[in-house]
């Protein structure tokens, strides 16, 4: 039930993330936005380990090589990719594409965490993973290379987190102070390509706010929820597919934040990942 209330915590707050992200994006570099929003979350991470005293036992150069590994690959990584293909596609067609994610976590489950695929199992994902190409194929156009481009990218994205995912689960670290670690690493990795590749923008009050919101809420709160979301499951694959509910509420979280088109699709694949969700339960 634990975990259950973790992923629930961490579906409500991703769900608002691509909207949030994009809309920051149309104004900021994206190496910019995500060393702002990674040092926040850095930030937030260490005053919580503080007050809770939790640093002492982390802090070996093991742990802390360990932490800064799995931030490279899961979250500097997946969100400099994601960040890529969210500037070249709206909100909502970044966000399905990186819902692949959860796809990889079985996979990468099977080969790593040798968790059996039943046939229930791949029935169960199967039928969320045609909700989320039903709204694809329902709010996609015509790609053009841009597009396309962007769409790889969001891919390689989800990949490069079902992996980090699935490791953080197998080295089990303590996850306040792991995550504290993993988004330091990615604040200074992207802090780096920024100072290399971008030309410093100035962030405006109101993007301040977006940012805190980015770093501290979606950043912090949502991926360390998710990371207890995982350790505390006997199922990684139900928790998982949980997270075929984010495409879904960000899809109306954009539609009413930028106005965009709502497909028909959206309700026949809610209706299948719910199910796929169901099935996957019971």
């Amino acid at each position: 039930m634990r975990s259950n209330f973790y992923a629930a915590v961490t579906i409500i707050l991703w769900g608002a993330m691509p909207a949030l992200t994009k809309d920051l994006l149309n104004t900021l570099p994206p190496f910019e936005t995500l060393t702002l929003s990674s040092l926040f979350a850095f930030l937030f991470l260490l005053a919580v380990n503080l007050r809770a005293g939790t640093l002492k036992k982390f802090l070996t150069a093991e742990k802390i090589l360990t932490a800064a590994g799995l931030g490279f690959l899961g979250l500097f990584l997946y969100s400099a990719f994601f960040y890529y293909g969210l500037a070249r596609l709206t909100s909502q067609e970044a966000c399905i594409l990186n819902y692949l994610w959860p796809l990889m976590i079985v996979l990468f489950s099977a080969m790593l965490l040798d968790e059996k695929l039943t046939r229930r199992k791949i029935f169960a994902v199967g039928m969320s993973f045609v909700g989320v190409v039903l709204v694809m194929i329902g709010g996609v156009e015509n790609f053009s290379s841009e597009k396309i481009w962007g769409a790889l990218s969001c891919i390689v994205a989800a990949a490069c987190y079902g992996l980090f995912s699935v490791l953080n689960k197998m080295l089990r670290l303590e996850q306040k102070s792991a995550m504290m670690i993993i988004w330091a690493t990615t604040a200074i990795f992207a802090g780096a390509f920024g100072y290399f590749f971008e030309e410093l923008t100035l962030p405006s009050l109101g993007e301040i706010f977006g940012l805190l919101w980015l770093g501290i809420l979606i950043d912090a709160v949502a991926y360390l929820t998710w990371a207890l979301a995982l350790a505390k499951t006997a199922n990684v694959v139900w928790t998982a597919n949980l997270a075929y509910l984010v495409p879904i509420l960000a899809i109306f979280i954009s539609t009413f934040a930028f106005g965009e088109e709502l497909s028909p699709a959206v309700i026949p694949a809610l209706v299948l990942v719910i199910g796929g969700i169901l099935t996957m339960r019971n």
